[in-house]
């Protein structure tokens, strides 16, 4: 059931990116994440509120947010600030690169979350597995061949090297969920963090954007920006709940998550008319039948 959970989540996730790829074109980057943080939150809002000021109504449920001291609330805290710091270095560079060269190199985070669990949580992989993480590797090494065809140095591009840092403060993110897993339920976690990016958003928004929103890229509405907290906070409701089931491995839900690159590749070619597709779709492909090889390394 996890993993039917995880694929679930992958496809919320490539529309997630679509819609961030969407927002931020030709937009102030801030201000989108930080809108982002707050639809999210109020998503979840009702559900704190309810389960805190209306006892009975939500108890029992895969919505209720029982309350939590200082003691829990801590470890939430420290979530929000790596998944934020994710975000910022995600957004940036979504903005300046194709989506098609973004997700694929993003469909590499979870080799790094393997490494992690194997190390932390002691997980251990069969040979398909194993040759489905390999068939990722490989396709990073391919995709950076199809980024020199259109003028992107993987070596010495900022917005590579900012996906690629998203992309680990991601993959810590991912074990320090399974970790908060293992003792809090999903609903306690994914309500409490996006309230508390909100906060940390705000003097990040007041500080670095609003003192220089006139000379840098100015900040336009976009009813995607919307769209965008409504698929990840589903594809984080879906992912959690994977999660939490006992058997759940991390090494394979991040590893699945990541097949959200099929859809935001369709929509790459499809609606931003991105270049080299051919090259790249070879590398989706490898991406893909590694997900089979997980999927099968599973049964």
């Amino acid at each position: 059931m996890w993993l039917l959970l995880a694929f679930l989540s992958a496809t919320l996730l490539g529309f997630y990116d679509v819609f961030k790829k969407k927002s931020l074109k030709d937009n102030a980057v801030l201000p989108v994440l930080f809108l982002n943080t707050l639809f999210s939150s109020l998503i979840f809002l009702p559900f704190i509120l309810l389960s805190a000021f209306v006892p009975g109504v939500l108890e029992g449920t895969m919505f209720d947010v029982p309350v939590v001291g200082w003691e829990v609330h801590k470890f939430i805290i420290i979530k929000s600030f790596i998944v934020l710091s994710s975000w910022i270095l995600g957004y940036f560079g979504m903005k300046h690169l194709p989506i098609t060269i973004v997700g694929p190199i993003n469909a590499t985070r979870p080799v790094m979350v393997l490494v992690g669990a194997m190390l932390v949580f002691g997980e251990r992989l069969n040979l398909y597995q194993w040759i489905g993480v390999l068939l990722a590797v490989v396709s990073f090494f391919m995709l950076s061949r199809s980024g020199k065809k259109e003028g992107i140095d993987f070596k010495h591009n900022k917005w590579i090297l900012f996906i690629v840092l998203a992309a680990v403060a991601g993959a810590v993110s991912g074990l320090y969920d399974k970790y908060l897993m293992k003792q809090l339920p999903p609903m306690v976690v994914q309500s409490w963090y996006n309230v508390y990016q909100v906060f940390i958003m705000c003097p990040i928004l007041a500080l670095l954007w609003w003192p220089k929103r006139k000379s840098s890229t100015p900040f336009r509405w976009d009813w995607a920006i919307i769209f965008i907290s409504i698929f990840l906070c589903a594809a984080d409701f879906v992912y959690f709940y994977a999660l939490s089931y006992e058997d759940s491995m991390i090494s394979i839900v991040s590893m699945v998550r990541r097949g959200s690159v099929i859809v935001s590749f369709l929509f790459g070619a499809m609606m931003f008319r991105e270049k080299n597709l051919k090259s790249k779709a070879i590398d989706l492909i490898l991406v893909l039948i590694g997900m089979i090889f997980l999927y099968l390394g599973t049964k």
